[in-house]
This record gives C-alpha cells, structure tokens and sequence, in this order.
C-alpha cells in the first residue's frame, strides 16, 4: 500500500466471514448494511489523514578520501577523479535511494517531473551536487513527452545551491561564532572529555608515530579513520599497523567527535549556534506548508548535504544516535493534515536493506502535532544568533564609527572654540579697540 491510499477491505472481509454463516435474511441484510456503514467510516476517517509535505535532507553517497596522511601509500593520483568526489558507488547508492523515494510516494508525487512539486538544494560542493543528480535520476525516469533522446533513461533536473562560503544553512559546523569555539574550548575541559582522551592516548600516539602528522588529537584524529575507511572499501590495502583493534579504536574517536561538535556539553546551546539554524527552516517550511492553500504546489523540498549536516539537525532534535551517518542516510520530515490539524512524522534510513526507522521527538508521540513539534524544538532555535554568538553587527559597527566621528567633530570644534577664546582674552590692549584703563602713575582714568 502506498502513502495516502487507503483501503476498508479488510475490515469488511472479516466482519463479512463473522456472520456468513447467518441463515437469517434479515439478519444478513442488516449484517450487510452494518458492513457498508462501518467500511465507510473506516475509509472517510482514514482518508482525511492526508500527506501534504515532505522534507528530505541526505548525506552524499560514497567517496575518495578528503585528504591523506603523510606516510599513506596512496596520495590523490590514487584516486581517479582526486580527493574528495563521489565515487560510482555513490552513484549508485543515491539511484537506488531516488527510486526508494519514488516507490514510498507513488500518489503523492507524480510520475513524471513537475518543477512545482519539488525543489532541490544542495552545498556547493561535487560530491553533494551529484548525489542530488543521480538520486533524480532515480526518482524521476524520464517518460513519454520527458524523453528528449530514445536511449537515454535521464533527464536535466535543476539543483540549487550558493557558494560556499556564503552557505550558513547545510554545512556545520559553521565557523564563524565566538560563543561557539568557546564552548568547544569548555568541552574538551570537561571530565567525560578528558577521561576519552586518556583512555584513548594508546591509539593517538600509535597514529601520530605512524602517520607522519605532527599532531594528533580526539577532534582530529577522525580525518586518519575517515581516509583509511574509504581505503579499504575500494580494495587497497592498509598498512600492517592498522589491526581491526586499532581500526575499531579510531572509529569509536570519530563517533564521538561527532558528540562532541553537537552534543555531550551543552547540547541544546551547541544546537541553537549550529545545527538549529537548518531546524528552524524546516519548522518554518511545515508550519507554512499545513496552513490549506489552493495556489500551493510544492510537496517536497530535498536537501543534499553532509555527515555532519544529518548529525547536527539530529542533535538539535535530540534524536542523534551518536553515530556518524553514513553514505546516503536519509532524514524525512512527513506533513500530514486531518480534521483540520497537523501533525509531523519523523523517520531515517540508514541502511538500504531494512525499513525506516521512525524517529520519536522526545516529549510527543511518532505523529507529533505540529503545534506541538514547534513548542518543543523552539529551545533549540535561535531567533538572534548573531548576537547568541557575540558577533557584533555590521549595522552596528557602521553606527559606532559614525558616532565616534561626530563626536570627534564636536570635540575638535570645542577644543579650538576655547582656545580661540583664551588667544582672545590674552591679545595686547591696543589690538581691541577703545577702553577705559587706568593711569597707574596718576590714579586716573585716560
């Protein structure tokens, strides 16, 4: 059954064989009305629950490393498109997500592509930007009037994205809050913090004594896992000190980095300076999309971004497992409308070869109204976080220099008023004019 289809032939097949068995023909036409009845409310209340909204935010597929340690055997050449791009597995992880979503909203979506149903965003980044292509792909297989050549099962879709350093929506975490590294700063003071990094210094000087790094640490020691991962997943070998110990020693470091940037100390702060941000569009986007509107026609707003995108918009719903999500983990937000209220169901695919996982907002139940997800994810959004971040605005900086300049101003025109005045009061007698002076020989006046 696909979302939004609903069906009482079940109710009706059961309560049907319960009085089959009646002789009685009046007890069977009223056996038979009761059915109709009961089938009828089933599907009218059932029916009303309409899906009208779905947010979809998703980690890239499967790449090449980001970078390589200095003593790695395979440096970028090793790679055929470089450090850092999707790879054909991740191509076609994202095709099989594409057609996943096609089949969990046949009915609600269309067949064939209409730019007024969807609209897709993604960081400026390759990996993110062909993640988001081959998942269209995937989602809307060109048909009739859409194919524009025979032998080609594709078609142009458009991806929206701004440019890197200007993206403060998918990309976390974001570097430009002072209250933010403070926190940082504080969390790695912390006792949990301290106790992770002791238990752990075995492995981190194993990996600075074999990497070639200068140093190595809990928060950076994740970048030697990540390299060494996307190694062994596309057959190259690794180097005789990384035992499976030591490889499920760095993946535990990075899992908890990914605690530490959203969580662990301070968590719902961490939340409001980051991840909260990308919250608060989506609370925007829902609240927006259950008001009924005839002239609305988007139902589905698709997001490709990063790891730490998933990690931070979980943990600012307090629903992050505390595990790195991995290649092409899907987050869905699902709006529903019925009897004239909304309500918000989460779920995550984290894996391709089981269902959904539904997600619960703490404090509400899976189908949470929407009145209710808003009063709870509220503590975790910000509404000044410029000035949550002690980042000073430009309009205030411009109003500053422009008061410290008249004030300036005013100052130096004070300042040679009264020195103006004093040269005055000092000139010699006869430079003023006439006045009354007194003969000091004579006592009088002249």
């Amino acid at each position: 059954m696909q979302l939004g289809q609903t069906t009482s032939e079940p109710i009706i097949n059961y309560l049907w064989s319960s009085v089959s068995g009646f002789s009685d023909v009046k007890m069977v036409s009223a056996a038979v009305l009761f059915l109709v009845t009961v089938g009828s409310f089933c599907g009218k209340a059932t029916a009303e629950r309409e899906l009208v909204y779905v947010t979809v935010l998703f980690r890239h597929g499967d790449r090449s490393p980001i970078k390589a340690y200095p003593t790695d055997p395979y440096q970028e050449s090793a790679w055929p498109q470089g450090f850092g791009q999707l790879s054909q597995e991740g191509m076609r992880q994202h095709f099989e997500l594409g057609h996943f979503l096609r089949d969990r909203y046949k009915g609600f979506l269309k067949e064939s592509y209409d730019r007024h149903e969807i609209s897709v965003r993604s960081t400026d980044v390759d990996r993110t930007l062909m993640s988001a292509e081959a998942n269209l792909a995937g989602l809307y297989p060109p048909a009739g009037q859409q194919v524009f050549t025979p032998d080609l099962k594709w078609q142009p879709i458009p991806v929206h994205t701004v440019p890197q350093s200007e993206e403060r929506l998918l990309s976390y975490p974001l570097g430009d809050c002072p209250r933010y590294d403070q926190l940082m700063n504080e969390t790695e003071h912390t006792e949990e913090f301290l106790n992770v990094t002791a238990e752990y210094q075995d492995v981190i000087e194993l990996v600075r004594s074999k990497t070639g790094l200068n140093k190595t640490t809990v928060e950076s020691i994740w970048t030697v896992y990540d390299t060494l991962f996307c190694e062994s997943r596309h057959n190259m070998s690794a180097p005789d000190w990384v035992t499976p110990d030591v490889m499920e020693k760095l993946r535990e470091l990075k899992d908890y980095e990914f605690r530490i940037m959203f969580g662990v100390y301070k968590r719902q702060e961490k939340s409001r300076l980051q991840g909260g941000i990308l919250l608060g569009e989506i609370v925007k986007n829902l609240t927006k999309m259950a008001a009924p509107d005839p002239e609305q026609r988007l139902k589905m707003m698709m997001l490709s971004a990063h790891d730490t995108t998933v990690a931070a918009l979980q943990s600012s719903l307090d629903v992050f497992n505390g595990k790195q999500p991995p290649y092409a983990s899907c987050q869905i937000f699902e709006l529903y409308r019925e009897n004239g209220s909304a309500s918000v169901s989460m779920f995550f695919r984290n894996d391709s070869t089981v269902q959904l996982f539904p997600l619960h907002l703490p404090g509400c139940s899976h189908d949470c109204p929407l009145d209710e997800f808003v009063r709870i994810t509220k503590p975790s959004i910000s509404e000044e976080r410029d000035k949550e971040c002690e980042v000073p605005s430009t309009g205030r900086d411009k109003e500053v220099i422009i008061s410290l300049v008249v004030s300036g101003c005013v100052l130096f025109l004070l300042i040679t008023l009264l020195l103006g005045i004093i040269c005055w009061q000092k000139e010699p007698v006869g430079n003023r004019g006439y006045h009354h002076v007194i003969n000091q020989e004579g006592g009088e006046e002249s």
